[in-house]
């Protein structure tokens, strides 16, 4: 495996081999020194179009812990301003010889072109509303820390899908790990090929009580150009998660940022049923894991000792 810029890329072993890794980078991470060498000497770019907290920060960590060169460069402040285009970026940036180049891009696509343009393994860190790979891997890691079991878990993805690269990757991992996934939301919001992903498709939250796991998504106001809700007063009111509709068997998941208020009310983002914080938690180790995949995975030893897997907590 070169490049992570889908999916679809993964095979289920992968994706069992992926986060089989990351439960053992996560004992590294419970040291007092967290870094191991694998990736000494070389270079991982961070290129970011768009603005990113928990995405850039943990993929800077987890290059970091693994003793990778790190070069962060964001659109902002960098010859992007002076009109220079991405492919001229790409081969400027490649002058350098990195190993690994991880693109967030604001337009679909961007992150395989950039893999044709680069000898570098390239890291779909998100383009547009197209996939957002890594996010679903967290996911699928948390999921699996807390439930063990993924198989025939009942998961519902509510909100803006249509705006939601989450959204996409997250049904193709969650149904590829054999979960029966159903996304719901006004129909606005839902794009119409959504049901061919493999997935079940809702309007309302009626039957909501059947899941056993709640996926809200962010209504992302910056994306849309249009009207596709009358108010988002009227969206609280028909499809936010709160303590009358989370049931105490349910467990709620976010990809952040939140928005208090709107998609989730507040006393659900501080229940003991949220994972949002161990969203959070799980990205640097399943980055650290990816990185290692694309970049050390058949030419270094592993390196930390054999483990077990993780137990539901």
């Amino acid at each position: 495996m070169r490049n992570l810029l889908s999916i679809d890329d993964l095979t289920r072993d992968d994706i069992e081999r992926i986060l089989s890794r990351a439960h053992s980078f996560a004992q590294v991470s419970g040291r007092e020194i967290k870094k191991v060498p694998t990736l000494r000497g070389r270079t991982v770019i961070n290129l970011f179009y768009e603005s990113s907290t928990r995405t850039s920060s943990s993929f800077e960590l987890a290059a970091k812990r693994l003793s990778a060169d790190l070069v962060n460069i964001k659109s902002a402040g960098s010859s992007v301003d002076k009109g220079e285009s991405l492919k001229d970026t790409v081969q400027t940036l490649s002058a350098y010889d990195p190993t690994a180049i991880v693109i967030r891009s604001p337009h679909a696509g961007a992150a395989n072109l950039v893999a044709r343009w680069t000898a570098a393994s390239v890291i779909n860190a998100g383009d547009g509303k197209h996939e957002h790979p890594t996010q679903a891997l967290l996911d699928l890691y948390t999921l699996r820390s807390r439930r063990r079991q993924i198989e025939g878990t009942k998961i519902w993805i509510v909100g803006d899908v249509l705006h939601s690269r989450v959204a996409r990757s997250n049904v193709l991992a969650f149904t590829r790990m054999g979960a029966e996934v159903t996304v719901c939301g006004p129909p606005t919001l839902i794009p119409r090929d959504f049901e061919s992903l493999g997935c079940d498709v809702r309007y309302s939250l009626d039957g909501l009580e059947e899941a056993d796991v709640v996926y809200a998504l962010r209504m992302q106001m910056e994306r849309m150009t249009g009207s596709y809700v009358p108010s988002l007063r009227e969206y609280a009111a028909r499809f936010q998660i709160d303590s009358r509709r989370l049931a105490p068997h349910q467990l709620l998941m976010h990809p952040g940022p939140v928005n208090r208020g709107v998609e989730l009310a507040a006393e659900v983002i501080d229940s003991p049923q949220a994972l949002i914080v161990q969203q959070v938690e799980s990205g640097v180790v399943v980055r650290m894991a990816v990185l290692y995949e694309l970049l050390a995975a058949g030419n270094a030893p592993s390196p930390v000792p054999a483990h077990t897997e993780p137990q539901p907590a």
